[in-house]
């Protein structure tokens, strides 16, 4: 990925809801609609990694492709969209004391002009919105 094109962001939260919750949660992407409008998924098999799926987020298709699936740990994927961004995403769920649990996602954009089309504070916003939905939906 050419540095001058990438775009990147860390966000975590704790949620109050132990960690096989979130991972329940996490990992089932077909269930993200119930608690996250903004994603759809379009094509979806195994959540296995080398396993490809599509989705929507917002209004834009992504084709992605699962990196690692540690059961109850990391859930991430390679995707691709409008032909030209290319991103890798990387959730992770840490067991916390007290029954609590830390969901970090963390996320590499490249492509042309990414850092004018969808900044740091773009991505960042996407991603904090995404923790609160699942802490939300997790500490119902």
């Amino acid at each position: 990925m050419n540095e001058l094109h990438t775009v990147r962001n860390t966000s975590s939260t704790e949620i109050g809801a132990p960690s096989a919750e979130v991972w329940a949660l996490l990992s089932d992407l077909r269930g993200w609609r119930r608690w996250w409008p903004e994603h759809q998924v379009l094509n979806l098999g195994e959540v296995a990694p080398g396993e490809r799926f599509r989705w929507r987020l917002g209004g834009v298709r992504i084709s992605s492709r699962f990196a690692v699936v540690t059961e109850g740990r990391e859930l991430s994927w390679t995707g691709v969209a409008l032909g030209l961004y290319r991103a890798l995403d990387r959730n992770t769920v840490e067991p916390l004391p007290g029954g609590r649990t830390r969901l970090t996602v963390s996320e590499t954009l490249a492509g042309p002009l990414a850092g004018l089309l969808y900044p740091a504070a773009k991505l960042r916003a996407g991603h904090e919105r995404f923790l609160q939905a699942i802490k939300k939906e997790a500490e119902k």
